[in-house]
């Protein structure tokens, strides 16, 4: 049986509902964003009671198929206004699959003022009084929770900042070896959850028997050759050896590298941070470093890491590309040891790298800091723990950042910081950047490997209204997007799978369907809750300040632009 919780947290009561057989499908990013068009008021007070945070596993959620347990969690995002869904990898949604659970949904607003947690088990819901965890860092609280529940329990947490309701704040997710690193970062969702006082999810699924398959060889069978698939492709291979990280020369020679708040599009010590860089590094120091890593069951691309110190001891897992371009030659640092620890800084007190690496890139150019002072970023770290005003602001995020310090140069859309991509050298991206219904996320439509000249707008929005769909697919499917090349001539194993799974009629054109639906939902919410055509453009500078990397300025047409959610 696939169910959906749902915790009123006036009350605290608890019900459980079936997921009817016309919605079997309807997962992963289509359902959250569902049940926020259909039961949050656009124009609600994002921390009141009206608001709803949901997480929602995806199709393929408690099996082994690689790459197919990703979390979608969902609401309306305090940072941006606008509808929002952020998924990470990890063990969350796996545990879900197994518990028979396709979403649970935080409604309401507890009635006293006292943190608690949500522990779910194959036979109860339950939530527990939480004040003993309060303003406690992730890490330390994510152990003391294994200590109590078990070991092999998934945890859904947020830190400090998500508790005081900081804008830039995130939700950690525990990885295979349960750490609490895999990141729903974007958006402030860690905000939404503070503001429910819900400090951690915790999932154990122990003797559970799901997910029920319908055709377990078939599945078997699609598993294996997935798998093959995957390892026999090259690009993938370069995903396994460097990671994320291999990205940095890529986006380096393309001009698109953000470097000093996004004033240029390469950076002089590219090398010194770079895929080849991060690998030798962590090979190099051993202990326990590993430069493949899998961060959910089943993965075979394994493109996470862990990164150890001089001395081999473990510093942050996983360093990853959108967290080295950010943190490190935005704010011209060019030193992975001080990335590192800024990335578990931003970890521990559960922020998004992305907007905090913005918040003190622009923090640099107002002077608070020079470029390339990692001391004085780890020492505005510290203003963030501490709680100052200063540090409260830059949790805040940068747009709020800039604005308060004056800062014209803002790359962000819709609030949220650009990832770590210049749109004026990708500008399919940039397009993705400006219509997106999330803010400017590069996972809503990334366009960077596709076979197309990045500098030029010509094709550019048919570029972006694909990857959008594409992306949104596998959101919906709770797939990461890097498997998206082992189905490039097996389009049709999506479906496959869903219907070895559920033993229902499923091909690929309802997925895409589905994921077309999803969006103009997503648009449909955000028109009511104030947001116009208008509001689908990139900041000024970008249109008038060329890039002198790419020598390029951001001039696809907007109006070609307005047609990109037109699908017919």
């Amino acid at each position: 049986m696939c169910k959906i919780l749902r915790i009123h947290l006036e009350t605290g009561q608890i019900k459980e509902e079936k997921v009817s057989d016309d919605q079997t499908f309807i997962a992963g990013r289509a359902l959250t964003s569902k049940i926020i068009a259909e039961e949050v008021d656009p124009v609600c007070d994002v921390f009141g009671e009206n608001n709803k945070l949901i997480f929602a596993a995806g199709l393929y959620a408690g099996t082994t198929i690689s790459c197919a347990n990703r979390i979608s969690i969902g609401g309306k995002s305090p940072l941006t206004g606008t509808i929002k869904e952020s998924n990470a990898g990890g063990t969350f949604a796996y545990k879900m699959g197994k518990l028979g659970i396709r979403a649970i949904i935080l409604e309401g607003l507890p009635s006293e003022d006292h943190m608690k947690i949500l522990h779910i088990n194959k036979d109860t819901a339950t939530l527990i009084p939480a004040d003993e965890y309060r303003n406690m860092p992730v890490y330390e609280t994510a152990e003391k929770l294994k200590e109590r529940f078990g070991e092999k329990v998934a945890i859904s947490l947020i830190g400090p900042t998500g508790e005081r309701k900081s804008l830039a704040a995130g939700i950690a997710n525990t990885d295979n070896e349960g750490r609490p690193a895999r990141y729903a970062g974007r958006g402030g969702l860690g905000a939404l959850m503070g503001s429910k006082k819900i400090k951690a999810v915790v999932l154990d699924d122990g003797y559970a028997t799901g997910p029920k398959v319908a055709s377990p060889e078939k599945l078997k069978t699609l598993r294996s050759s997935l798998n093959k698939e995957i390892l026999n492709n090259e690009a993938l291979g370069r995903f396994t050896k460097y990671g994320t990280a291999g990205m940095v020369d890529i986006t380096n020679s393309l001009g698109a590298l953000p470097t000093k708040n996004f004033s240029r599009g390469s950076f002089d010590m590219a090398e010194e941070i770079n895929g080849n860089k991060l690998y030798q590094t962590i090979c190099q120091r051993g202990g326990g470093g590993n430069p493949s890593h899998s961060c959910m069951p089943g993965c075979v691309i394994r493109c996470s890491n862990v990164f150890p110190d001089f001395d081999g001891a473990e510093v942050v897992a996983p360093l990853e590309y959108e967290t080295i371009s950010l943190l490190g030659s935005n704010c011209g640092i060019g030193d992975l040891d001080i990335i590192a620890k800024l990335n578990y800084q931003c970890n521990n007190l559960g922020l998004d790298t992305i907007d905090i690496g913005g918040a003190i890139g622009i923090a640099m150019e107002a002077g608070v800091i020079d470029f390339g002072d990692g001391a004085g970023a780890l020492r505005l770290m510290e203003e963030i723990e501490s709680n100052t005003y200063l540090g409260r602001l830059l949790a805040s995020g940068g747009s709020r950042t800039g604005q308060v310090l004056g800062v014209r140069r803002i790359p962000a859309v819709k609030g949220q910081i650009m990832a770590a991509y210049d749109p004026r050298a990708v500008k399919g991206l940039g397009v993705t950047y400006a219509t997106s219904t999330m803010g400017a996320d590069h996972t809503a439509g990334q366009t960077v490997r596709m076979p197309v000249e990045h500098h030029k707008a010509d094709g550019q929005v048919e570029n972006s209204k694909e990857a959008q769909i594409t992306n949104t697919m596998h959101d919906c499917i709770g797939t990461c997007l890097f498997i998206n090349p082992a189905f490039a001539n097996n389009k049709h194993w999506l479906a496959d799978l869903a219907m070895a799974i559920y033993g229902k009629d499923c091909q690929y054109e309802d997925l895409r369907n589905i994921s077309k639906a999803t969006l103009l939902k997503e648009r449909s919410f955000n028109e009511q809750a104030g947001f116009s055509i208008k509001e689908n453009r990139l900041p000024e500078f970008f249109y008038t300040e060329e890039n002198p990397d790419s020598q390029t300025v951001f001039d696809v047409s907007e109006k070609e632009m307005e047609k990109i959610f037109d699908f017919e």
